[in-house]
């Protein structure tokens, strides 16, 4: 009888381990580390001359409203909740978008 229970333990930790292993590698950890990778990704745009004045201009006020949206959403108590966190990722994939095209439009600054 213990040896069924065991068996039973062994097939519920495997099950979990692959399912850790099926999580998708592309999800960042968290909305701060996102906004901190996009963010590097506009300063190294700029050092590359790969962005006008225009495009970094309308990428860090894209990302200032992004940053204002998580500052009053945070405010409103708990953390983000599950609406907030989707909200949020839905807005930073735009922002993402617009990174990547700015930098590879072939427009250089003047």
């Amino acid at each position: 009888m213990f040896g069924r229970y065991t068996a039973t333990f062994v097939i519920a930790v495997s099950l979990a381990a692959t399912a850790s292993w099926a999580a998708p590698a592309h999800r960042p950890g968290n909305i701060n580390a996102r906004e901190r990778r996009q963010a590097e990704r506009i300063k190294d745009g700029k050092e590359d001359g790969q962005l006008t004045k225009g495009e970094l201009d309308k990428l860090k006020a894209d990302e200032a409203a992004v940053r204002a949206e998580e500052r009053v959403y945070r405010k409103s108590g708990g953390g983000l909740n599950k609406a907030e966190r989707k909200d949020l990722e839905k807005d930073l994939n735009k922002t993402s978008r617009e990174i990547y095209r700015a930098k590879h439009n072939q427009r250089k600054p003047q």
